[in-house]
Parts: C-alpha cells; structure tokens; sequence
C-alpha cells in the first residue's frame, strides 16, 4: 500500500501538468453587438429630466457594465450586467438600483434594433416589459421602455431617452 500512494501522486501532478484546456473567448461577432452603447452619454428624458451613463466592457469584454446616474436632485442611480449567453444564443441583462428594483432580461437584435424584454407581475396581474435601443447611430440613440398588458400585441411607451455621446 504505501508505494501506491506516491505512484497516485505523480499521477494526478502527471495530469494536472497537462495543458488547460482553453476558456472561449468572447470576441465572435455576437459580443459586438452591443458595442453601439459603450461609452459615456447625456441623457434627455421626459419634461427636461438628465442623467449620465457610462458603459464599458469588462471582464475580458465578456460583460457590460451599464452605470447609470440620474442628475443632482434625481433619486434613481443603478447598474445593469449584460452578456450574450452562447448557450441560449440571446443576450441577458440583469439591472438593479438604489429603489431595491431587480430586472432580468433577454432578447437580441431585431433588424438594426436590440430589443431586450422580460415578463413580469405585479398584485397578481402579468405584463411584458421591454427595451428598446434605436435610431442607433455613431453619436446618439433613443431608448424607449415600454409595457404590454396584451401578450405583446400593443405596446405603450412609458419612458423614452434621448442618448448624446459626451464629447
């Protein structure tokens, strides 16, 4: 018994020795889809409402970080994490803020859109929500929330944002 226990050893030194294999990568073509929002923009919204809002990619560009700040005197600040899951083939996105709110949503592009949406409940009624990021342009984008009380067949915008790149 005791000579098989360093033989055991080398074994398992033997195969740990051994080439790792490799972690995918995150920069196939699905990763990049999102690249439009990365950066730092103004915000317009609703009756003269700012904010600010700076994405960035992070952990090896696998993930991006959305850090949303409303402007002085504006209550809402939070942070969303969104990746493009290779399994499902769907970009997901998790946001949570400083209102205790916790969102999680799917979806991809649609055309030259990104539209990310997720079901929802509330005092036992079911609705969609969803976002959607158009007009996307090198400088500038609007993003509009909106809410189906119908399965999808209407939607109602309830908030839309003006995006401006800070120069």
């Amino acid at each position: 018994m005791p000579r098989a226990i360093p033989l055991l050893v080398v074994l398992l030194f033997a195969r740990g020795a051994q080439a790792q294999p490799q972690a995918p990568t995150c920069d196939a073509p699905e990763w990049k889809q999102f690249d439009f929002w990365v950066g730092d923009w103004d915000l317009t919204y609703g009756d003269g409402g700012k904010g600010r809002n700076r994405i960035t990619k992070i952990l090896g560009s696998c993930v991006i970080l959305e850090e949303f700040a409303g402007a002085p005197g504006t209550t809402l600040d939070g942070k969303s994490f969104s990746t493009f899951d290779r399994n499902a083939r769907r970009w997901k996105q998790t946001w949570v803020d400083n209102t205790g709110s916790y969102l999680d949503f799917t979806g991809g592009m649609d055309g030259d859109r990104m539209i990310l949406s997720r079901d929802a409940e509330r005092d036992g009624r079911r609705f969609q929500q969803r976002m959607i990021f158009t007009d996307i342009k090198a400088q500038s984008l609007t993003w509009l929330w909106q809410r189906s009380d119908d399965n999808g067949a209407s939607w109602k915008t309830l908030w839309e944002i003006e995006y401006k790149r800070v120069k």
